[in-house]
Order: structure tokens, then C-alpha cells, then sequence
């Protein structure tokens, strides 16, 4: 009898496990179930950190920056000899300061292919409020990037919420930025001023697009970025309704309220106003500020081919009872929302790379940009991936490696090859 009552606990706790990480998948999706356990392991994270933060004992965005680093030291001593730590051992490193912000600079072993060397800025991401340049993913692609294409990479430590709020990130990259730029520290590393770049995924993405406007149109920065490249990036904050936003609501890793969160925060706002922005309301027609111009700037009707319209509906509201733009001036800032800037700055910007995923609800705010680079005169690679997710190209070290994420990097690394 025992035995049985053993055996009934062990289905019952199987099944309530399989329950927790089960979430629906698209068909597209390479290794589902291994995407499923990234992502519950993920809300794990986030539940435990809500609920230390109700008891009071910690912040919950410093309670899931501690259980990252810990799952992250544990995937180290898991993985052995295959941690990023070993991959390039010729890479010299150093930890500085650009203008006072942290950066991590990969040198590449010397004997690299002629004398001046590329250089890349690269800024990480994680919602503005978690990540690191030194964490294994990051880590590990800048050194590949260092020591592959002959590349100084000058990785920024930015700092975070809730430390700091906007636009104080965005600054400590420009920062950082004009300082790279400045031809003593181009010619310490021996960086060739005509093959800068910058780079940036996700919300760091955002930052490398807010960066790479203000120096395209700062004309006391003589030296510009050759190119931008921008993976998954988040780009405006006007409308949570675009087919993307949409589709992948649900999606593992980030879903669309988790999405709207990471703005609320960046921008200082209050979370409880989440539904509001989620329901467009923040869009209404009555605000004056949002003019057809404007608007036309993330009109996906416009922007996006009937491959991603589908028969999605704009979401328009008439009237915003709550204040939004005034509670939230931030929302209509090109350096929060490039995708707001206008063509006469476009127009100014170098040469682009946008990495986007069908699965990702950032998709459209890539593929917008894209377009809208393009009407401006910018020559634009688009890399868009039908079986891709977000954050797939964190994805490449064993044993949570996806086989999307290992193409999504070759393919941003043959591009830098081919056009820093």
C-alpha cells in the first residue's frame, strides 16, 4: 500500500511539474520543451523575487539580478570546460572606465589581419534593469567577435533600474560613446575611424539606436559609426497592439505585460498603469502632441507587408481619461523611442543591421525601422528568422543551446565581417 501512495505522489508531482512548465508553443519551434523549461525556470525566478519583495526582505529587481548570477555560476561549474570563460584565452581583457561609465574592453591576440583593427561598442540587454556585459552569453560572443574579425569590443556596463531611471542609461552610453569615438582612444587601440560599429540586443538594441542617432546628428563628434546592428530591438513605446505585440503575447521569455513592465520602469511610471498602455489607451486620438505625422512614424498598416499585417486590426482608442502623456513624458523621446525620430534624422544614420524574430513581440518595431531607414536612404540588412524567439542569440552555450540562436550569430558575425 505504501508503495502505491508512493507511486500516486510521484504522477501527481510529475504532472503538476509538467502543468508548471507547459506553454503552448508555435509549431516552428525548435526543442519546445527545452524553450518551455527556459522559460518557467525564468518565472521561477521572477515569482520568488515577487514574493521576497512583499515580505519586504528585497527589491524584486535585485532578488532576480541575484538568482540569474546564481543559476549563472551554476551553469559554469555544470558546464566545466565548456564555460565562455575558456573560449578565446588570446583575448586580452580589461575592466575600465569610459568617461566614468564601466566598460569590459576584448582586445584580440595580436597578428590580427593589417595594422588598424575594427571596433565595436556593444551594449547588452535585459529590459534596462537586469544583464551584464560579463555574463556568459555576452561574454562569450564579444570575445568571439574580438578574436574572429580582429575587433576591439568595448562592452558597456550601464547602469540599471531601479538605481537609475531614464533617460541616465541612455547617457551613460552616449557617454561612453563619444569617448570611444574620440580619435586618442582610437588610435591607443588602433581602431580604424572608419570602422566603428555599435550593437546592441533587445533593450540594448534600443540604447545602440538612441546612440547611434546622437552622434549621426552631433556635429562636435568627428568620428561616426560606420554601422549599426541591431538585434531584436525595442524601438517605441506608442503601440502595444501591432501584430507582433499581438501574436506572441504569451510568448516564453517575454510576454507583452512583462514587456510593458520593463517600459513603466525605464520611464519612472507607475506598474498599476500597465493595463492602460496595454489597452493603447496611452494613444488616444485626443492628444494633440501625437500628430498624423508622428503617427505615421509606427504606422505598421503602412510599415509592415501583408506577411506580418495578416488581418490584424490597428487598436485606436478616442479619449485617455487617465493623463497618460503627461504622467509618462518619456513615451513621445526619440532617445527612449527611436522609432519616433524623424526621416531628416534617419537619413543621417550608417549603414544597418536588423535581426528580428517571428516569435518575439519586438519583431514589428525592428521591421518598422527597417523600413523606414530605408525610405530615408539608409542601406538596411534585414535577418529575419520564422522559427526565431527573443533573446534566441543568448541561447548558444551548452547544455541551453538552440540551434536558431547558433545561426542567428553566424550570420550577425558574417555580416560585421562583411561590412565594418
Amino acid at each position: 500500500m505504501m508503495g502505491l501512495k508512493a507511486v500516486v505522489v510521484t504522477v501527481l508531482l510529475a504532472a503538476a511539474l509538467s502543468y508548471y512548465i507547459y506553454t503552448p508553443m508555435p509549431d516552428a519551434i525548435q526543442e519546445p520543451w527545452k524553450l518551455m523549461a527556459v522559460d518557467a525556470a525564468f518565472r521561477t525566478g521572477m515569482n520568488l523575487a515577487a514574493l521576497k519583495y512583499h515580505l519586504g526582505i528585497d527589491h524584486y529587481i535585485t532578488a532576480f539580478r541575484r538568482s540569474m548570477e546564481g543559476f549563472e555560476s551554476t551553469m559554469v561549474v555544470l558546464v566545466g570546460s565548456r564555460s565562455p570563460a575558456g573560449v578565446v584565452p588570446g583575448v586580452k581583457i580589461s575592466d575600465i572606465t569610459f568617461a566614468g561609465v564601466p566598460v569590459r574592453v576584448y582586445e584580440p591576440p595580436a597578428g590580427g589581419e593589417g595594422h588598424l583593427r575594427r571596433g565595436l561598442m556593444y551594449l547588452h540587454g535585459g529590459g534596462w534593469a537586469y544583464g551584464s556585459n560579463k555574463m556568459g552569453a555576452y561574454d562569450k560572443v564579444s570575445r568571439m567577435i574580438s578574436d574572429e574579425l580582429n575587433t576591439v569590443v568595448v562592452s558597456v556596463e550601464y547602469r540599471l533600474f531601479p538605481e537609475v531611471l531614464f533617460p541616465e542609461p541612455f547617457l551613460d552610453c552616449v557617454a561612453a560613446a563619444k569617448h570611444f569615438l574620440s580619435p586618442e582612444v582610437l588610435d591607443k587601440y588602433a581602431i580604424d575611424p572608419e570602422r566603428v560599429a555599435v550593437s546592441g540586443d533587445s533593450a540594448g538594441g534600443n540604447l545602440a539606436a538612441a546612440v547611434a542617432q546622437e552622434v549621426a546628428t552631433d556635429d562636435s563628434v568627428t568620428v561616426k559609426f560606420s554601422v549599426q546592428a541591431l538585434i531584436y530591438p525595442v524601438l517605441q513605446a506608442l503601440d502595444f497592439n501591432t501584430p507582433s505585440y499581438v501574436q506572441n503575447r504569451n510568448m516564453a521569455i517575454l510576454p507583452r505585460h512583462i514587456m510593458v513592465q520593463f517600459w513603466l520602469q525605464y520611464l519612472g511610471a507607475d506598474i498599476s498603469l500597465k493595463p492602460q498602455l496595454i489597452a493603447n489607451n496611452h494613444s488616444a486620438l485626443q492628444h494633440s502632441a501625437l500628430t498624423p505625422e508622428l503617427r505615421s512614424r509606427l504606422d505598421w498598416t503602412s510599415l509592415l507587408s501583408q506577411k506580418f499585417t495578416k488581418s490584424y486590426k490597428p487598436v485606436v482608442v478616442e479619449r485617455d481619461s487617465h493623463g497618460l502623456l503627461k504622467k509618462i513624458p518619456g513615451l513621445l523621446d526619440t532617445r527612449s523611442s527611436p522609432l519616433l525620430a524623424g526621416p531628416e534624422v534617419l537619413a543621417k544614420c550608417p549603414r544597418t543591421y536588423i535581426l528580428t524574430c517571428e516569435f518575439d513581440v519586438l519583431r514589428d518595431d525592428g521591421l518598422m525601422y527597417a523600413r523606414r531607414l530605408k525610405d530615408a536612404g539608409v542601406s538596411v540588412t534585414s535577418d529575419h528568422y520564422e522559427d526565431g524567439f527573443h533573446g534566441c542569440l543568448s541561447f548558444i552555450n551548452w547544455p541551453l543551446d538552440f540551434d536558431v540562436g547558433k545561426r542567428a550569430l553566424r550570420s550577425y558575425m558574417t555580416w560585421l565581417q562583411n561590412n565594418l
